[in-house]
């Protein structure tokens, strides 16, 4: 008797597909549970949690358009009342992100559509790709331009000589109240695809541009709606052209923080400063700025983590 097997991952996933008249190639990212878990962990406002789930989508689709064994990281500085959002995406798949608020944020009517500059204000968008210690790590930056994440992500695109891309993002509470969700449609080609000579060029230059406005044809709600598997979206969108899928990799809301991380880095800021971090019952408390667990810290702990950061330091004897 044969194994059922396993159903076909249809949200918190990404999947990669193939558009076969032109060899456009491309990525949907669907999130659900893991962005809405990752977003109500914060009291953010309204219009925060829906740039975030933006950036979080944005993040998950260019980290698994690279090869990497490591951390993608996508980061935004900038001078507005969100003056700093994060979202990291590693190589197995684990997403994480959060939002720094500064003071009062404008109302979704006063955001309207120009999240970026209402929220963020002028900075910048950078990229970085980091494979540890003995890896060079790759970082591309540009500047906040524009009224959306996407106006920001293609004009990086615009200054690439690597390869074109464009992106659709959408982000929103599902109407049902299942909570929070998000998503990234995205459509890549590289530049030698589509061979060579004048006619080539142009024919590959119209298949290009066909590819970009049948993706932008998809609409909010049908990017994020849970009832539509993402191969009935990218069968809706691109049937006439002939579109493949290929296997979809998971994605999970998972935090890399951890007690052991957390009293480690205590011990490096130096014993001697951190009487000012204690609370009353003398204790210090770390809070994980990404998942918002927190963890306390008695000086006899302390004392544990330093001894065992002591040892691993001393050679050992023969």
């Amino acid at each position: 008797m044969s194994a059922t097997p396993a159903p076909k991952l249809t949200d918190d996933c990404v999947q990669p597909f193939l558009i076969d008249a032109s060899g456009v190639n491309g990525r949907l990212v669907r999130l659900g549970h893991s962005v809405d878990h990752i977003l109500e962990r914060h009291d953010y406002p309204a219009p925060v949690k829906k740039l975030l789930g933006e950036f979080l989508a944005l993040g998950a689709g260019l980290a698994t358009a690279l090869k990497y064994d490591g951390v993608f990281t996508l980061q935004t500085k900038g001078d507005g009342p969100v003056p700093l959002m994060v979202a990291d995406v590693t190589s197995d798949g684990a997403v994480r992100g959060f939002a720094q608020v500064a003071g009062e944020t404008p109302s979704e009517g006063e955001v309207g559509d120009a999240p970026v500059p209402r929220l963020l204000g002028g900075g910048y968008m950078a990229f970085t790709v980091d494979q540890g210690a003995d890896m060079d790590r790759y970082q591309g930056i540009v500047e906040l331009s524009g009224a959306t994440l996407e106006d920001c992500v293609h004009h990086y695109f615009e200054q690439s000589e690597q390869f074109s891309s464009a992106i659709k993002l959408a982000a929103g509470a599902a109407r049902d109240g299942a909570g929070w969700r998000a998503a990234s449609l995205a459509v890549q080609r590289l530049p030698d695809e589509g061979g060579t000579g004048a006619r080539a060029r142009e024919e590959t230059e119209d298949d290009w541009r066909r590819a970009v406005m049948l993706m932008a044809t998809a609409k909010e709600a049908e990017m994020l709606d849970p009832e539509l598997t993402p191969d009935q979206l990218l069968f809706r969108l691109f049937h006439e052209d002939g579109v493949r899928v290929f296997e979809p990799r998971a994605l999970e809301d998972r935090c890399r923080c951890s007690r052991e991380r957390s009293g480690r880095m205590l011990i490096a800021l130096g014993r001697e400063g951190l009487d000012d971090m204690k609370l009353d019952d003398g204790t210090i408390e770390v809070t994980c700025q990404f998942c918002n667990r927190s963890e306390r810290f008695s000086d006899a702990d302390l004392d544990a983590f330093e001894a065992a950061i002591a040892a691993e330091e001393t050679p050992a004897q023969s």
